[in-house]
């Protein structure tokens, strides 16, 4: 299938208990980490370094800090892998190293080698919705995301839940 025309499957995982491995601390890897403290309590961050919300986050017992550089390693037992590093070549091992071990990985800056996206999410209560371009137009999907989120707000009762990117 051509890779413009491909769509991706929306499915719903329960990560509660699944180590999920996020490799860098930067503007996307923040975000995608914002998310996923909400879906998974084994979530682990590996970076030299970390700014004071990841490490909030630390201290409330919601995710792990490595403060270090990636070994392969690090994707022992891991569920699933976000290479969100600022190293095109580290994203590349990681990559590799994750298709050898049939770990499902989303590769930051390369849809060619993701193996899902992290859709636009909108949460109340026990109400999850996710919105995605199949890699493409993401600002559309936020964007309907944040329409989703107040709208369950509105209907649900009250403010709060959880949105993000898609990518």
């Amino acid at each position: 299938m051509d890779s413009e025309k491909k769509l991706y499957f929306p499915m719903f995982v329960d990560l509660t208990d699944k180590k999920v491995v996020v490799v860098g601390a930067g503007t996307i890897a923040k975000r995608r980490i914002r998310t996923m403290v909400a879906f998974t309590s084994r979530l682990v961050v590996i970076a030299p370094e970390v700014n004071p919300e990841l490490r909030e986050l630390e201290e409330a017992g919601r995710l792990t800090i490595l403060k270090k550089t990636y070994e392969r390693e690090d994707l022992c037992g891991a569920s699933m892998v976000i290479a969100a590093a600022n190293d095109k070549k580290t994203n590349q091992e990681i990559y590799e190293a994750c298709k050898s071990m049939g770990i499902p990985v989303n590769v930051y800056k390369d849809k060619t080698k993701c193996d899902f996206y992290f859709p636009g999410v909108a949460a109340f209560e026990h109400t999850v919705v996710g919105v995605s371009g199949s890699g493409r137009e993401q600002r559309k999907s936020r964007g309907l995301a944040e329409k989703i989120q107040t709208f369950l707000a509105e209907e649900l009762g009250g403010k709060g839940g959880t949105k993000t990117d898609e990518g």
